[in-house]
């Protein structure tokens, strides 16, 4: 199935590219999220009228991304969990817990933008993570996770 992209899509192409997508793709992720149109004739003299408009939109929101960049980049997080005595977690930190930490700390970041490709940190240690604020802009954070103090 053919798609006009109506934004850049990592792994796929930039703004204004046609490009040929299994049905279900189309379908279930990139139409209904309004990052693409079907390939019709109709749908490319439209976008093509509104070409201007959509390219306006995706460089201030590639401005929003490179200044929540500046701000983001190299900053330190602390997470406290429950650990054992090797330091390894009852439980785990995950994309959740640190976008949590994030918003807490005055960024505005969703869960969906934390890329942990190791999977959730179950070990006490200081982690590199990075975040994916858009397509062409990725942060990178420090999370330090540290055992809570037992209670006795």
């Amino acid at each position: 199935m053919n798609v006009i992209l109506l934004e850049k899509v990592q792994n796929l192409g930039n703004l204004g590219d046609v490009v040929s997508v299994k049905p279900g793709f189309a379908r279930n992720y990139l139409i209904p999220q309004g990052k693409a149109k079907p390939a019709t004739p109709e749908n490319m003299a439209e976008f093509e009228a509104r070409r201007a408009e959509l390219e306006r939109q995706a460089a201030e929101q590639l401005a929003q991304a490179q200044a929540a960049y500046e701000q983001l980049n190299g900053q330190v997080i602390t997470v406290m969990a429950v650990a054992g005595d090797e330091g390894k977690l009852f439980g785990s930190v995950g994309t959740h817990d640190i976008a949590e930490k994030l918003n807490e700390a005055g960024f505005e970041v969703e869960r969906k933008q934390v890329r942990m490709p190791e999977g959730a940190i179950r070990q006490v240690g200081t982690y590199e993570i990075d975040i994916q604020l858009h397509p062409d802009v990725v942060a990178t954070i420090n999370v330090d996770v540290q055992a809570e103090e037992k209670s006795a």
